[in-house]
């Protein structure tokens, strides 16, 4: 996966200190759909057994009935803080936030990618 280099330009600090996170396969228990300001579409509130809920992009749910459902895919709704100024390495995109590294490799998370401006192609 090619890696873009973003600098940040509007400073983000998560508000979920318990991130949900989880394995392909683990159950699901749907909640409300993201309306806010934004133009973060297609997030879904949801729980799986054991954790606080979160934000969890529509894309990576099955749906089974109703609102119980299915993860496609291993998941983290951990977020990234960073401060204007810093540079850090994008690869997935999902729904209005981006999958970031920081250049020093200490840390990962999701960044709202209206924060971000691109720098380039890196790696």
């Amino acid at each position: 996966m090619q890696l873009t280099e973003y600098r940040v330009v509007t400073a983000h600090t998560s508000e979920y200190p318990e991130p949900i996170q989880f394995e392909a396969g683990a159950p699901l228990t749907l909640g409300e759909v993201y309306e806010g300001p934004e133009d973060w579409q297609d997030w879904r509130f949801c729980h799986t057994p054991g954790q606080a809920g979160g934000w969890v992009p529509q894309q990576i749910i099955e749906v089974i009935a109703g609102d119980r459902g299915r993860a496609r895919e291993d998941y983290s709704a951990r977020e990234l803080d960073v401060v204007v100024g810093e540079r850090v390495l994008a690869g997935r995109q999902l729904n209005g936030w981006a999958w970031c590294q920081r250049s020093s490799g200490d840390a990962s998370g999701w960044v709202p990618l209206e924060n971000l401006q691109a720098e380039g192609a890196a790696r």
